[in-house]
């Protein structure tokens, strides 16, 4: 075994921690931007519209990066040549946006009726689901990974921490058919983190990756919102500019979501964005509450206990890694 192979197994550890915090710190990004595109959602009265103004204003920025960087500018040839290339990159491996604004349609049609606790469960149920689906089928480009006792159990414990975290407001919430659609999304992230992460891998950019993520998905909300348009009506823009930074910091979070998932994982990344996110949302009730309420120490519960659950997702496959060791 050579001295860098040595080197690079005994620093494994150390950069899967490192990705878990910054999975932990997207998350907590992710919660600052749901409170900025929810309060544009409800200014509007329209969560697809604030969805589409996100994602416009993400993809712009993005953009004008992705012609003057000119390691973005080789990521664009890179991608198709990738793309080109037999056996390379599929073209279906570039439509992950599409879950994300599959996400944004889904809070539309289903979060008010059936309540935001009860719509965040079912999210966050089909997507460790997912995770672990994808990771074991090696959709991500961390390749293969085993279904391990620990990463079930961690699986388990996000969505009972989930549960746990949000049950002050899942009491008297009634559930419906409609909770197969934030279900689905769930299944959606999950997927889409791995098809990101191998589109970054080939284009060697995750600039221009998180480019092609936001069009798609700004895409598929123009379809979705022109529909709404001739429904319901052009609706009113608020003048507030604020409530227009969320695609800012959508691009941090998708940008840093393509670049980790190659070190963690579906599953582990899908774990730390998740407690990011309560995380992020406790301290934003605490400093900075929407309403009157206190938070619940139901809610801190939650939040420890999948701090609990990512790791241990994240720990190491023992069984797995002697099992790559012994002689074929």
């Amino acid at each position: 075994m050579t001295v860098p192979l040595v080197r690079q197994q005994r620093d494994r550890p150390r950069v899967r921690g490192l990705g878990m915090v910054g999975a932990t710190g997207i998350g907590a990004l992710l919660a600052v931007q749901a409170r900025i595109n929810g309060a544009l959602g409800a200014r509007m009265d329209d969560a697809v519209a604030a969805g589409l103004v996100s994602f416009f204003g993400g993809f712009v920025v993005l953009l004008v990066g992705s012609v003057v960087l000119p390691q973005a500018r080789r990521g664009a040839r890179n991608l198709v040549a990738e793309l080109r290339r037999p056996g390379g990159l599929r073209w279906w491996q570039c439509l992950g946006g599409v879950c994300g604004g599959y996400l944004v349609f889904s809070q539309g049609m289903a979060a008010t009726v059936l309540g935001v606790a009860m719509f965040t469960v079912a999210v966050v149920a089909g997507q460790v689901t997912s995770g672990l689906v994808v990771d074991r089928l090696g959709l991500g480009p961390a390749g293969p990974q085993r279904v391990t006792a620990t990463r079930l159990l961690g699986a388990g414990l996000a969505v009972v921490a989930v549960v746990i975290a949000v049950s002050a407001k899942l009491r008297g919430t009634e559930g419906s058919w409609l909770v197969l659609l934030p279900a689905l999304a769930g299944l959606g992230l999950g997927w889409q983190a791995a098809v990101n992460g191998r589109m970054k891998q080939a284009a060697d950019s995750a600039v221009f990756a998180a480019t092609v993520n936001f069009g798609v998905g700004m895409v598929a909300l123009a379809v979705a919102f022109a529909v709404e348009v001739v429904l319901r009506g052009f609706p009113a823009f608020p003048a507030e500019v604020w409530l227009y930074t969320g695609g800012l910091l959508g691009i941090f979070v998708i940008g840093g979501s393509v670049a980790l998932v190659r070190v963690t994982g579906v599953l582990v990344l899908s774990l730390g964005m998740i407690a990011g996110q309560l995380v992020g949302a406790l301290v934003l009730d605490v400093f900075a509450p929407a309403t009157g309420a206190g938070v619940p120490a139901s809610t801190v519960v939650g939040v420890l206990l999948t701090l609990l659950a990512v790791g241990v997702a994240a720990m190491p496959d023992r069984a797995g890694r002697a099992a790559r060791r012994l002689p074929r």
